[in-house]
């Protein structure tokens, strides 16, 4: 799909329904979690392996500092800046002009140094909010900022697990004994359906924006996203030697990349093991199939003869109820409320990892989905694009430069921040990325 607007989003469509004194303990709330899956990265660790898929840890703080301070401090307009704390701010961490490769090899300042920038803009910031608390643009480069550094603590942990560290130290809340069987699909109508989010006082970004017409024949999802023990069936039964049973590009990917099964297995005299972080584990067969990447997940919907949801099939199964399929006015949740949390998804440390796919009943949609929020992010069929009229947002690098070339996934994973999600949150990631704390759920052929 074609971008057919590329102007820049005026001011009164950037909203928030968001106090300035919400947004400033929200903003802190953050920072102590960047802080807590900090620990441990100081040192021999600060710069980390090159990779494409990591930043150095060192380069990765500074830019959350120089994000804040941009947005929220030294904005004035369009492409107007004021001067950073740091003379030396811009060239060292805007993503948009810095190159990925060359992160390692900047001038970067030590880890103190980093940490004084944080605490002050951060500062600065509280102290602005409160001295502003109606300014209705800082109010939404507020909530664009700490959304942005409740996104980076969770790439803090595909690192931590990339890198074989040991688990972060944050805590969270357990699924308890809120277990029940799961299993089959549910049947929707799909007919005419409003994709994407409606305007309103809600923070939304532009690639959400706005709700469109789109017409679905019905369809039957998985109540329940795909786990360990039918992934390794797959896998078991030959799945990654049968050049047959993948796309293309897939099959492409997979003989470069020599995968022969998911990215942090190994098969020993008792069966397969995952790594979890640090650590090696006996494979739990119930748990939803995560760290795949979406070639595989397409190869195994082949395999089983079922397929990957489109966007608004996600979408409608997620966000409506059967009184009214049309989605005009969608959940904010899966299960209703009007925000989610981690009591009723396995979100924001949760557990401290993927859980069995019958948790959290409690939060299943009115459909009857279950976890369609938190656990793992769920792999979608559709190639990330802008819906009709897009209109960039000021942050222009956030969705424009990865249409095309991106695969659109929905719903959180354990790692999430409940602030982030709603039902017509997107995320998107290039499709053989397997850092991800991804897995898929599927749709009948």
């Amino acid at each position: 799909m074609a971008v057919t607007n590329i102007a820049d989003a005026p001011l009164a469509a950037l909203t928030t329904a968001s106090s300035a004194r919400a947004l400033g303990q929200r903003l802190r709330a953050a920072r102590a979690r960047t802080l807590a899956l900090a620990a441990g990265l100081e040192g021999a660790r600060e710069r980390s392996p090159r990779l494409a898929i990591l930043n150095p840890p060192l380069w990765e703080f500074g830019h959350l500092a120089w994000f804040q301070e941009r947005w929220c401090l030294r904005w004035q307009a369009p492409d107007r800046f004021g001067d950073s704390l740091r003379a030396d701010a811009d060239s060292l961490y805007d993503s948009s002009q810095v190159a990925h490769a060359t992160r390692w090899d900047l001038p970067l300042p030590g880890w103190t140094a980093v940490m004084d920038y944080l605490a002050a803009v951060d500062e600065a910031i509280q102290a602005r909010l409160e001295r502003e608390p109606d300014h209705a643009a800082l109010r939404y480069f507020a909530e664009l900022a700490t959304a942005h550094e409740e996104m980076h603590g969770e790439a803090f942990v595909y690192t931590r697990q990339t890198l074989g560290y040991e688990a972060p130290a944050t805590s969270g809340v357990g699924p308890g004994d809120r277990f029940e069987a799961v299993a089959g699909d549910v049947q929707l109508p799909g007919g005419a359906y409003q994709l994407g989010a409606t305007p309103g006082q809600a923070f939304v970004f532009d690639n959400e924006k706005w709700a469109h017409p789109v017409t679905m024949a019905p369809f039957a999802i998985a109540r329940a996203a795909v786990t360990h023990g039918e992934f390794a069936a797959f896998v078991d039964a030959g799945g990654y030697g049968q050049a047959s049973g993948w796309t293309p590009e897939g099959w492409r990917w997979r003989l470069a990349a020599g995968a022969e099964h998911p990215v942090y297995w190994r098969r020993q005299p008792g069966g397969w093991e995952h790594r979890v972080f640090d650590r090696w584990q006996p494979l739990t067969r119930d748990s939803a199939v995560v760290h795949v990447n979406a070639h595989e997940a397409d190869a195994w919907c082949r395999w089983a003869g079922r397929r990957l949801p489109r966007e608004a099939e996600w979408e409608q199964a997620a966000a409506t109820a059967p009184a009214a399929p049309e989605g005009i006015k969608k959940r904010v949740t899966p299960w209703g409320a009007a925000a989610a949390d981690a009591m009723h998804a396995n979100l924001h440390g949760g557990p401290g990892g993927v859980v069995s796919v019958q948790a959290y009943s409690a939060g299943d949609s009115a459909w009857g989905l279950r976890q369609a929020f938190g656990n793992v992010w769920e792999w979608t069929a559709d190639t990330f694009a802008p819906y009709p009229g897009y209109v960039r947002d000021p942050y222009r690098e956030y969705s424009e430069p990865w249409f095309g070339s991106h695969r659109a996934l929905r719903g959180g994973c354990h790692a999430t921040a409940p602030a982030l999600l709603r039902t017509t949150w997107r995320n998107f990631f290039t499709p053989e990325r397997r850092d991800v704390i991804a897995g898929f759920r599927t749709c009948a052929t």
